[in-house]
């Protein structure tokens, strides 16, 4: 067996054992790694467009989300504040109204003798979610973890580069250059496609919220904006609490929240996603989807919000790895080589 194949069989081996003793440090090592590509990019521009080097326009563009955070912060926190403790108390009343709605027929009956509306506000209830978000996210400390990651691997990516390829053999050195090139090269045109798609979702759905007169418009347009980073699915939840607000209002304002979730994701889906991926990545819906339920299956609400991302990874590896280097090129080394040649040489 070659230095190459057992290189790669080890580093699959090694894989497959942190995916089994340590899976949540995986995906919290990719969300940093990402996070690392998306200040790579945008340090990248600075320094092409002021002259300086790469790591000083990383450090610049690191202190320009701080200060814009910081500036949104003290803007919007008091407004927000408001909104989300509005929202708080619009919820609860919203849910019993929706339970007296449904008490007024058989089938509604039905389903609240199946499952009590009650029982979503217990406290074992608010427990439950607690502890399902701490032990995805892991709290403050994992988020903090994934800034330091994205920071160092953005500031140093040629250390980590030449370790990860210094693990194969020196024959395979410029093959993995490559493949590691393209593979944040994906990530980084899927990631500049998500974050056009989540802010044309986000200003779409606010500008739809206020048009109709449902309260909260800027808070449900920014919870829409961070949902849409989980296709298929984010937009699903983040029509939740704009129901929830619109059935106070009767029937017809729920209609109208529906129109406008049905038309922002309508309008996303079938021509803002389309422009985007023409000009960035490309990615098979069913394929998206089927990896969603079986990351969120294994790993919770973390590898749910990872899924595509990965699913885009995925792809650059399979092509580069299993489809070019190893079927097309054993193809090739097959058809220069046929067996009656070689037996008619042997003979």
């Amino acid at each position: 067996m070659s230095r190459s194949k057992i290189s790669v069989y080890v580093l699959l081996l090694v894989l497959v054992l942190l995916m089994i003793a340590a899976p949540s440090m995986l995906l919290l090592t990719f969300a940093g790694l990402l996070f690392a590509i998306l200040l790579s990019a945008g340090g990248s521009r600075i320094s092409a467009w002021t002259k300086m080097s790469d790591r000083a326009g990383v450090v610049v563009f690191t202190l320009l989300i701080a200060v814009t955070l910081i500036v949104m912060g003290i803007w919007f926190t008091p407004s927000v504040a408001e909104q989300i403790d509005q929202l708080s108390d619009a919820i609860p009343k919203a849910l019993e109204r929706l339970e007296g709605w449904l008490n007024h027929y058989q089938w509604g009956q039905d389903i609240m003798a199946r499952l009590s509306v009650e029982d979503l506000m217990t406290g074992s209830f608010r427990s439950t979610a607690t502890s399902a978000v701490t032990t995805t996210f892991g709290g403050l400390g994992n988020i903090v973890i994934i800034l330091f990651i994205g920071l160092y691997g953005a500031l140093e990516p040629g250390i980590y580069r030449r370790g990860l390829i210094a693990l194969l053999p020196p024959e395979t050195s410029a093959r993995g250059e490559e493949v590691l090139r393209r593979s944040v090269s994906q990530l980084r045109h899927w990631l500049k496609a998500q974050f056009l798609s989540m802010t044309a979702v986000g200003v779409l759905t606010a500008l739809g919220l206020w048009a109709i007169g449902l309260p909260l418009p800027f808070l449900l347009g920014l919870i829409a904006a961070l949902l849409a980073f989980i296709p298929n699915i984010g937009p699903i939840l983040a029509c939740l609490p704009a129901l929830s607000l619109a059935l106070p209002s009767g029937m017809a304002m729920v209609v109208w929240v529906l129109v406008v979730y049905v038309s922002v994701q309508t309008l996303e889906s079938y021509l803002l996603t389309p422009l985007i991926q023409r000009h960035e990545v490309h990615l098979p819906p069913a394929l998206i989807l089927s990896v969603q339920i079986l990351l969120a299956a294994l790993f919770g609400i973390l590898g749910l919000a990872l899924a595509t991302p990965l699913t885009a990874l995925a792809i650059v590896l399979v092509r580069e790895i299993y489809v070019r280097d190893y079927l097309q090129r054993g193809a090739r080394s097959a058809a220069s080589h046929p067996p009656d040649a070689s037996r008619s040489a042997a003979e």
